[in-house]
């Protein structure tokens, strides 16, 4: 069976219509409705089969056509330095928050991989491509909120500039990311920072959302808000 057709044979309606939703940036009709489970479950089956001529062959018109493609590279088992030039063909490809989320969430061997991943992510920290951008952001606040990088990511995420809104909520996003795992070592940041005003009040907004914040901290992050 052609994966479109195994694609299509997954289809929720009702979880389409849910997608369309979320992801206003593309075109509805391009969406089938295949629930992200079960997608990953169809990655991981092509990746034990013949991933690299799934990923040549590819169609990518549909949204769960991409994202497949995105879930297949993160699921292949293969050497970090052959994965890095899948991973930089199909960045591209990304036009939407969902799809570069998902893919970045898959990117698992960046774990164990840090260093080489971070050399790698430099220049889309500074693309024009709001995508490249959120890429890079999403990888960040995935991988490297820890003691080692903390100091370097959020230095890293204070020299982005996109104007774009999926790269604002990102960025916001990633620092309350930073905060709510490591409060000691993001706080000044939070005091001293270059973030727009949207993306800053935003990121406060985030961390006062999270259920591993408490009431007090919740109120001290509030009054922090600018205007």
């Amino acid at each position: 069976m052609l994966v479109r057709d195994q694609l299509f044979a997954l289809q929720d309606r009702g979880y389409q219509k849910f997608s369309s939703a979320l992801i206003p940036t593309i075109d509805a009709n391009t969406i089938i409705g295949v629930r992200i489970p079960l997608l990953r479950k169809l990655a991981k089956e092509i990746a034990k089969e013949q991933p690299l001529q799934f990923l040549q062959t590819a169609e990518s018109v549909y949204f769960e056509e991409i994202l497949l493609q995105g879930l297949v590279i993160g699921s292949i088992k293969q050497a970090p330095q052959e994965k890095l030039p899948l991973i930089a063909q199909f960045i591209p490809k990304i036009d939407n928050w969902s799809v570069c989320d998902s893919f970045c969430s898959g990117l698992k061997f960046t774990k164990t991989n840090q260093a080489l991943v971070w050399d790698f992510l430099q220049p889309y920290c500074q693309s024009t491509n709001a995508y490249d951008v959120r890429f890079a952001v999403v990888i960040l606040l995935n991988y490297y909120v820890d003691e080692q990088y903390i100091q370097k990511t959020l230095q890293l995420l204070d020299d982005i500039s996109h104007e774009d809104y999926y790269v604002k909520m990102a960025l916001a996003w990633a620092v309350s990311i930073c905060y709510i795992k490591m409060p000691k070592q993001t706080m000044p940041y939070l005091k001293n920072n270059h973030l727009d005003l949207f993306t800053y009040n935003k990121a406060l907004q985030k961390i006062t959302e999270s259920l591993r914040i408490d009431a007090d901290t919740k109120q001290i992050i509030r009054a922090m808000r600018r205007k």
